[in-house]
């Protein structure tokens, strides 16, 4: 009498409904890191690009501006571009350290704003970064939990073998696919994280760096309109 052999589909589907509930709670958890990976990349590039776009504009209505004064009036209260928070915040405490006869020590005064423009763009970076950690956490946690749910399967693959006393591979394999199930799934949530993360961190230090190269220009626009002031 010939060993019965149970069938089971090789489809990605088959192989989900084959699987027992651990396996299955373990890739749809990979499945929805993925997803999730994907709208935070989605929203992540689209705000890259609006940013940009928007310290562009900023930029070419700064400096054809007639003066400060009247630019600054012109700028909307609440404003999410960058660049303009930065003008907003730094020209503020410009005005108040002029009101408070603060100007006659011009080192100071160009500590107190550098000082303030720093920390406008440390609040910016954070607000980029945000979320960016779930990518991170997914590049590098993914790829082990496919991992470990391929070496559980392989081991109730094992534990079928010894159960059944039957070495038969076409009895073997579809255990084994099963568990290497996990490991691509794993992978595909992982692969795209990483790529975005390394991308998207790359694109936010290039506008850091920008909005730090603005903000020292406009330190230095500032401490120099003190320094006629006091002609």
């Amino acid at each position: 009498m010939q060993n019965e052999v149970v069938h089971h589909s090789i489809s990605m589907m088959g192989m989900f409904q084959d699987s027992d509930l651990f396996m299955k709670i373990l890739i749809l958890g990979l499945l929805f890191a993925s997803i999730w990976c994907w709208a935070i990349i989605f929203d992540k590039l689209m705000m890259i690009r609006r940013m940009r776009e928007r310290m562009k504009n900023f930029e070419e209505r700064f400096w054809h501006a007639s003066s400060l004064s009247g630019f600054a009036d012109s700028l909307p209260k609440k404003t999410k571009e960058p660049l303009a928070q930065i003008f907003i915040n730094a020209y503020h405490e410009w005005k108040h350290l002029v009101s408070e006869k603060a100007k006659n020590s011009a080192i100071k005064m160009e500590e107190r704003l550098e000082k303030v423009v720093q920390i406008t763009i440390e609040r910016q970076i954070e607000k980029m970064e945000n979320r960016m950690i779930f990518l991170a956490s997914t590049g590098s946690v993914a790829p082990l939990l496919g991992l470990f749910g391929t070496v559980w399967g392989i081991m109730d693959s094992f534990n079928a073998i010894g159960a059944t006393q039957s070495t038969n591979i076409a009895a073997v394999a579809p255990g084994v696919a099963e568990a290497l199930f996990t490991t691509a799934v794993g992978l595909i949530a992982a692969i795209p994280a990483v790529i975005a993360y390394n991308k998207i961190t790359h694109d936010i230090d290039r506008l850091a760096g920008r909005m730090e190269t603005f903000g020292n220009e406009l330190t230095t626009i500032l401490s120099a309109q003190s320094q006629k002031e006091d002609k």
